[in-house]
């Protein structure tokens, strides 16, 4: 299998909110393909599409009820084959999200699995078990939906639910279940897709009998009996087989992974993978859930990063991401919806000049925000209302909100702000859910403009990311750790480096350069304000000098 993915960054396409092509207020993959320009004007390589199948979205996508096909409001399996042979034809490489932990209750595997019966070939194929007299199963909470057992009456029996009540488990002890992933895989890779992320893999092994977790940590009570099974390495070296029949990648999701078990994952004889998504960086103003907000730490932030650069390298590959379809936006968190531009050009040059493979979420590049709407009831995320019913039921209604607007992954849900008309040009139609109100002012339109825009930022990036050997294959060091403003580090390679200084503080600050850069020739090749000014930072400012070693530059100075 090719490493083509090194070389690489991605762009993720939560379709239902990126671009509306047939007017009727749902983004589409007609909107996608008359985007697909746009999409390789930023520099990216890959699309990653969220989940594009069928599904009652109880979970917007991550409930399916169909893996071979196309929801209507997207399109059909034609336009999704135009799409792709475009992107192709454009040079992006297309990867799909492969949902395999859990289905839809609507799916034909569970509504026939529900009727039991000894001769029923789909009784098998979902987590069934009797209570304990009349107690559950176990004792396992939830991520989206209290106890994560749902009663079935047609069954007579409970159904294991890891997420919200509508997306039952499958059985991946279940050979014939893992036979049906294995041909959904073809199904597309034979289509042409290029590769799968993979939604929650570290949970597809349960432990045998399911036994109860510790009381104490509720949410993730059962998550020692659940994450990172028995099974979990067997079970993916089958699914890795199939995609060794084809050049395509995989790239996994695993919440709550540590570095060891990432690399089991990731790197020697039980490589099954070629990236996983960690979230330790997505917990620098919170604790474990962007529910139980805590003030921003950058020391926080830079310790995640650098724990994986550092973990990482030579051994494995980082996937690198500030935002996606499950967080809030991270100006909104880690930034300044202040300081908008500078805050958000910041973020961006800490983590792309990272090792590893980047990935840009639909709006992220123009700096989108988060949405406060006035009601719980306006909202639609189906943790966002579970959080809401269930905690601080005793607080003021007004501070249960405010968690709300900073917490809720509806903030990254919101319609693509591609100009300042009405519905902010994603849709002539009223869009399915509230566009952003800043959209006026924040919108691709107006950046395209603007020479130091956002947009422009990001394209300068990754444009310098693709011609950099350094930025793929240098080595990561971390400086001044301990510095609560102001994050630096740098790649170097073959006697070359990057030195990256990035501020997270809204004064201007002293620039302070590792005693190794002091008189060493080098330049600013990029910076977020125009005229950068030496020993002294604006606030948010983002710098990337080039340099080169002593020893360079003494052959420099003697030619």
């Amino acid at each position: 299998m090719q490493d083509w993915y090194k070389n690489m960054s991605f762009y993720q396409i939560w379709i239902r909110s990126f671009a509306d092509g047939n007017d009727d207020g749902i983004g589409d993959l007609l909107g996608v393909y008359d985007k697909l320009t746009y999409i390789k004007s930023l520099g990216v390589d890959g699309i990653w599409f969220s989940p594009l199948y069928p599904s009652p979205n109880a979970d917007f996508g991550y409930d399916i009820s169909d893996y071979k096909n196309i929801h209507p409001d997207y399109g059909t399996l034609s336009d999704f084959k135009r799409v792709l042979n475009r992107a192709h034809e454009l040079g992006l490489k297309v990867i799909m999200d492969l949902v395999i932990n859990h289905t839809s209750d609507e799916h034909p595997w569970f509504i026939e699995s529900k009727k039991g019966g000894d001769d029923n070939p789909y009784k098998d194929y979902y987590i069934w078990r009797d209570g304990k007299g009349d107690k559950l199963p176990n004792n396992w909470e939830s991520f989206f939906e209290g106890k994560a057992w749902e009663w079935c009456e047609e069954r007579g029996q409970y159904y294991l639910h890891i997420f919200a009540k509508k997306q039952p488990d499958l059985n991946m002890d279940n050979p014939a279940v893992r036979e049906e992933i294995k041909s959904i895989m073809r199904f597309w890779l034979d289509m042409g897709v290029d590769g799968f992320r993979e939604d929650v893999i570290n949970f597809i092994s349960k432990v045998p009998g399911l036994p109860d977790g510790n009381p104490m940590l509720p949410v993730i009570n059962g998550m020692p009996y659940f994450k990172d099974g028995p099974h979990i390495h067997e079970y993916l070296a089958e699914f890795r087989k199939v995609c060794e029949e084809y050049d395509c990648f995989q790239l996994g999701e695993g919440p709550m992974s540590d570095l060891k078990s990432v690399l089991l994952y990731t790197s020697g004889e039980h490589k099954s993978l070629d990236m996983m998504f960690n979230f330790d960086h997505m917990q620098a103003d919170c604790f474990m859930t962007e529910y139980i907000q805590r003030p921003f730490s950058l020391r926080k932030l830079k310790r995640a990063f650098s724990k994986w650069q550092y973990g990482l390298y030579g051994k494995s590959w980082n996937a690198l991401y500030i935002e996606n379809h499950d967080h809030p936006r991270v100006v909104s968190r880690y930034g300044s919806e202040e300081f908008h531009r500078e805050s958000a050009t910041a973020l961006a040059a800490s983590y792309l000049f990272q090792q590893g493979t980047p990935f840009i979420y639909q709006g992220q590049e123009i700096g989108m925000t988060n949405i406060r709407l006035s009601s719980i009831d306006l909202y639609m995320d189906v943790s966002s209302k579970t959080n809401y019913s269930l905690y601080h039921l005793n607080d003021p209604e007004e501070l249960r909100l405010a968690r709300i607007h900073a917490s809720s992954r509806d903030s990254a849900r919101t319609p693509m702000q591609w100009d300042s008309s009405e519905n902010a040009g994603f849709s002539r139609h009223k869009p399915w859910f509230y566009v952003n109100d800043n959209y006026t002012r924040i919108n691709v339109a107006s950046q395209e403009k603007d020479k130091n825009s956002i947009l422009n930022f990001y394209r300068t990036c990754l444009n310098y990311r693709k011609r950099s050997r350094i930025c793929r294959y240098g080595k990561y060091r971390e400086f001044f750790a301990d510095d609560p403003k102001i994050y630096t580090y740098e790649r170097e390679y073959k006697g070359k480096s990057l030195l990256i200084i990035c501020s997270f503080s809204d004064k201007e600050e002293v620039v302070r350069l590792p005693k190794k850069y002091r008189g060493r020739l080098g330049h600013v090749a990029i910076c977020n304000y125009p005229d950068p000014e030496w020993g002294l930072l604006k606030p948010y400012e983002a710098r990337v000098y080039e340099t080169i070693s002593n020893s360079e530059r003494k052959n420099h100075e003697k030619n």
